[in-house]
């Protein structure tokens, strides 16, 4: 066990949850409750940084605290916090003034990390190993392997293909940790980080979102679910109750107009407050599920996309309640039902200590598994002859939702519909995380694009230049 009072100064950088990017002087005082929650993500970013993460590499505490937390004044270290990290327990305790009791989360396998309720030393479910029935990936072809993967196109120039990643690379305020870029189904380059590589699991934040979507698509695909039937949620039934409105598809769209409070809606409430509750579920231990689902309608659905965690969790509780009325094992699920049949390997997903997946956040996939990803929906929902999402599913997820009237978000996909990004074709969709995560699908270029790493901010003008320089590499 190492206990080791945390004393790093903090250097400007992009600030969590919508801050403004900043100094850590310029930031207001935390008050208690902020503290606690401060110290609780803290404690998961350790600890994920270090088991899930670091699995099968060598990062120590000091690697993680440094590249992952103390660079970026938005996670809102000080000098009186103090760590605790215990191997044995394979868990990351976070102390110091105002944090009373200390927080903590704990690494459980294939469940990843856990941030633990205040009082609480176990999780409320049975963590499971996640069976993968794929083969060794070096005796298989790409895509399901890696064999053969990479590829040369006498229509890419590849010198300039090669300065475009340099180019991206060389700009150390991005952090960027990975890129791949796939065309016509091969890897034609690719860009890491020392001490990072193809299959690293690395923190894809809100890319997890289009997991889920992809997971809804599959159960569509079973003819579990339909995007135009109402959202199966028990407790929204009741007679009178308005949220029996709210059809799949609006949760889809992020439309669904629940009441959920978020950090960006404009009446900047404390971004580490309980009444963020966009927000919370990344540093309160609560049951997201049940969070998310028990609130109130605000508007009517369908008529406003609102970027909130509410839906995209709802789809979740809706997913495992589906999957587990089957007699099936919601934790396999993903790795059964859609990692295995693209190939992927590396992707964790992360629990609340009730046993549901944060996929609105707390997901870690590897290079290469969000290239295949991406490939998945390059092709239509078939990888390799298989139709793994339901026919039609991708048109939906790339369509602009109704209520976006800039025409940038579809179905837990953002778009380029809307020209937001002048050197990418409009038909780009992509998957989004925080601090720079992507993969992006460019159908008219028939090329899948992935970019991981904690930026420092500056990301859109970034990923708009890097990718059109890829693209220029194309001999029209």
């Amino acid at each position: 066990m190492r206990t080791t009072p945390f004393k790093i100064s903090l250097a400007s950088g992009l600030i969590l949850l919508s801050f403004d990017a900043a100094s850590q002087d310029s930031l207001p005082p935390l008050d208690t409750e902020a503290r606690g929650h401060v110290a609780a993500m803290a404690a998961h970013h350790l600890c994920s940084g270090l088991f899930v993460v670091g699995r099968g590499h060598d990062r120590t505490v000091e690697t993680v605290l440094a590249e992952d937390i103390a660079q970026f004044p938005g996670f809102r270290w000080d000098a009186s916090f103090n760590y605790t990290v215990d191997e044995q327990e394979k868990s990351a305790t976070v102390s110091g003034a105002g944090v009373e009791p200390a927080r903590k989360a704990r690494y459980y396998g294939d469940q990843g990390c856990t941030i633990l309720p205040v009082g609480v030393n176990d999780v409320f479910f049975e963590p499971v190993d996640v069976i993968s029935t794929l083969p060794d990936p070096l005796t298989q072809p790409w895509p399901l392997g890696d064999v053969d993967a990479r590829g040369t196109f006498v229509e890419l120039d590849q010198v300039m293909l090669d300065e475009a990643l340099d180019w991206a690379m060389s700009h150390d305020e991005q952090n960027t940790r990975a890129w791949v870029v796939v065309y016509r189904g091969k890897i034609v380059a690719e860009r890491y980080a020392e001490g990072f590589g193809k299959d690293t699991p690395q923190l894809s934040w809100s890319q997890g979102k289009s997991i889920t979507a992809a997971l809804v698509g599959v159960l569509a695909e079973q003819g579990e679910i339909s995007i135009h039937e109402p959202a199966p949620v028990t407790a929204w039934q009741k007679p009178g109750d308005p949220r029996q409105d709210i059809k799949v598809r609006d949760l889809m769209n992020m439309s669904s107009g629940l009441d959920f409070q978020n950090y960006d809606d404009g009446d900047r409430i404390d971004a580490w407050s309980a009444s963020n509750e966009h927000s919370r579920i990344y540093y309160d231990a609560v049951n997201v599920f049940e969070f998310a689902t028990n609130q109130p309608l605000e508007i009517p659905p369908g008529t406003q996309f609102r970027y909130r965690n509410s839906d995209p969790l709802t789809l979740g509780r809706i997913v495992r309640e589906k999957v587990e009325a089957r007699g099936e094992s919601y934790l396999q699920f993903p790795q059964q039902a859609l990692f295995d049949r693209i190939g992927a390997r590396n992707f964790v997903l992360e629990t609340d200590a009730w046993g549901n997946f944060i996929m609105t956040g707390y997901d870690y996939g590897s290079a290469w598994d969000w290239a295949r990803f991406g490939l998945l929906h390059l092709w239509d929902g078939v990888f390799e002859g298989d139709r793994v999402l339901a026919e039609g599913w991708v048109e939906f997820v790339r369509t602009p939702a109704p209520g976006d009237p800039n025409r940038g978000y579809g179905g837990l996909f953002w778009l380029n519909s809307g020209g937001r990004m002048d050197r990418v074709p409009t038909d780009a969709f992509w998957s989004s995380g925080f601090m720079g995560q992507l993969t992006m699908v460019i159908p008219s270029a028939d090329m899948v694009v992935v970019r991981l790493g904690p930026s420092h901010g500056g990301q859109s003008e970034y990923m708009n230049e890097t990718i059109g320089r890829v693209l220029d590499a194309i001999r029209r």
